[in-house]
């Protein structure tokens, strides 16, 4: 049998395949899922001083959901206790409620489902393959928890909560609820960063944020799932889609002994690699039972 010469897919053209074999609808639907989640989130903040209806008060560093259940910020709760402040009991019940929350959920629920800037950083990752931006500076992945670190000794030396005066998710946050801020400036600089300098740049190698939710979900329930390794036709529109690819090596391409379920704390559960590849390669399922193909979703 002659060896099968594989040609990847050009970057731009990440998820074409898809579309066309399986449909708009599924090349699309966990893209369209989370947008519909990340906006639904900014209308919860928005309903109280729209239309005097609290769904969410406060803010995303720390709110209240219907006046009733608070919700705070772990790095900002850990900024907090660093500088050997204690919070109010609201603020450790609710950083308590939402580690719980991805703890049990899946990994990095929050960057992806949630925060703000992942559709500021989407965009940027989006552009660039539409243009055909490969350039990238080389930067170590592991300097987000370097700055995760950093961020909670800096507090603890300077009795302050270091991160809050520069944090991105707040800045984009306030600018969604009440108009455009002075810490804006922050959400363009990332946008270019990610566009012209490092690929994936914010979210996969110096968020802080999303450092902690890495090692808050790292045991987390919801993971994707590798459903046959046969399947793949190496087209890498999945490693081109992906904000953390290194994540999918293994389960995609390990060795037979290897799990085929990411299992990294890296992955963000996007569901961008379910979404682009026409082979049906991956589905989401958990890390006990393997995965749950949908064929007809």
């Amino acid at each position: 049998m002659a060896d099968v010469k594989y040609v990847p897919n050009k970057p731009k053209d990440a998820g074409l395949e898809a579309r066309q074999k399986l449909g708009w609808w599924r090349a699309y639907r966990f893209l369209i899922l989370r947008r519909l989640s990340q906006l639904s989130i900014i209308l919860m903040f928005l309903s109280g001083p729209f239309w005097n209806v609290w769904i969410l008060k406060g803010n995303y560093s720390g709110s209240m959901l219907f006046d009733s259940v608070p919700m705070s910020d772990p790095l900002m709760t850990a900024e907090s206790l660093a500088t050997g402040y204690l919070p109010e009991w609201t603020t450790i019940l609710g950083a308590l409620i939402i580690v719980a929350f991805y703890a049990i959920v899946a990994s990095k629920a929050f960057c992806s489902w949630v925060c703000p800037m992942n559709m500021v950083t989407d965009a940027a990752a989006w552009l660039r393959r539409k243009l055909g931006i490969r350039q990238s500076a080389k930067i170590s992945r592991n300097l987000r928890y370097v700055i995760l670190v950093m961020i909670l000794v800096g507090s603890a030396i300077s009795g302050t909560l270091l991160w809050e005066w520069v944090n991105p998710v707040a800045a984009l946050g306030r600018a969604f609820v009440f108009g455009l801020g002075a810490t804006l400036w922050l959400v363009a600089v990332i946008f270019l960063f990610d566009l012209l300098v490092v690929e994936h740049g914010w979210c996969g190698h110096l968020c802080p944020i999303g450092a902690t939710y890495a090692l808050i979900g790292a045991k987390s329930v919801m993971k994707v799932n590798v459903v046959d390794r046969n399947r793949c036709d190496r087209c890498m529109d999945c490693y081109n889609v992906c904000p953390e690819p290194q994540v999918l090596r293994v389960p995609l391409h390990g060795k037979p002994e290897d799990s085929t379920v990411v299992l990294s704390k890296d992955c963000i559960s996007c569901g961008r690699c379910i979404d682009v590849c026409a082979e049906k390669v991956f589905a989401f399922g958990t890390r006990f039972q393997g995965s749950i193909e949908v064929k007809n979703v």
